[in-house]
């Protein structure tokens, strides 16, 4: 299993940066979540994206944003000939999806570019050949999940944005990497919470048994104690 971190800004991109999408391959082609600026990156990467599916986490535009560009691109511009990838959306995504596309344009030509799939609360699915497990996690008032990602041999688990949550635990449970968020330098008020500090991102970790942690979604103006490893934008590594 190999990851590549497309994007992993936080909801304001870092400078140069874009935002989340992380692309995990093994036998198949899995991108996980898709911010604004993915879709440059991967073009970059090979003209247009060669992927067979696309998990989103939850409906915060630095973690969709971009399918509405690679909706356009598949309808009209140089994706029109690539094979249609499958897009996971959460529950009742599918319509959410829509109803942006009303609003947006781009409603008639959605299942031009993307078979259109829902994953259900805690239900595994299968994606590019990687067996894929949601689980609900906490983030404002906004419905997001947190994807656990395994093939044969290697676990990596993916927080997407969430507050402390005792789920954590279980998504992260021995994976071989996870990538947590770590958005803030404090804590928020117990009453509004959505996002992890690196405190929290660290102790979830210890928590879940997992054997590495990789921090994202951290602006850049937050360091980090030496020790603890950073996403950046292009980093390659084999789970």
């Amino acid at each position: 299993m190999k990851l590549t971190v497309i994007g992993c800004s936080p909801a304001w991109p870092n400078p140069g940066g874009a935002q989340s999408g992380y692309l995990v391959e093994g036998n198949g082609r899995l991108l996980l979540d898709c911010g604004a600026g993915v879709l440059e990156r991967l073009r970059t990467r090979e003209g247009w994206p060669r992927v067979d599916a696309v998990a989103i986490t939850h409906f915060h535009l630095d973690h969709w944003g971009d399918l509405v560009p690679w909706i356009f691109g598949a309808s009209f511009g140089p994706g029109r000939e690539a094979p249609r990838p499958e897009l996971w959306l959460p529950p009742g995504g599918a319509g959410t999806l829509r109803s942006f596309g009303q609003r947006l344009d781009f409603a008639e030509q959605l299942e031009q570019a993307f078979v259109v799939r829902e994953y259900g609360d805690g239900t595994p699915f299968t994606a590019a050949g990687f067996d894929v497990t949601p689980f609900r996690l906490a983030h404002y008032d906004q419905l997001t999940y947190g994807l656990r990602v395994a093939d044969s041999q290697r676990t990596l688990a993916y927080s997407g944005d969430t507050a402390p949550n005792p789920q954590l635990a279980a998504l992260a449970h021995d994976a071989d990497l996870f990538l947590c968020e770590a958005t803030l330098g404090a804590g928020e008020p117990e009453e509004d919470r959505g996002h992890l500090t690196a405190e929290e991102a660290i102790d979830a970790f210890r928590a879940s048994g997992a054997r590495r942690l990789l921090v994202i979604h951290r602006p850049d103006e937050l360091p980090l104690d030496d020790g603890v490893e950073r996403a950046y934008d292009g980093l390659e590594l084999e789970v």
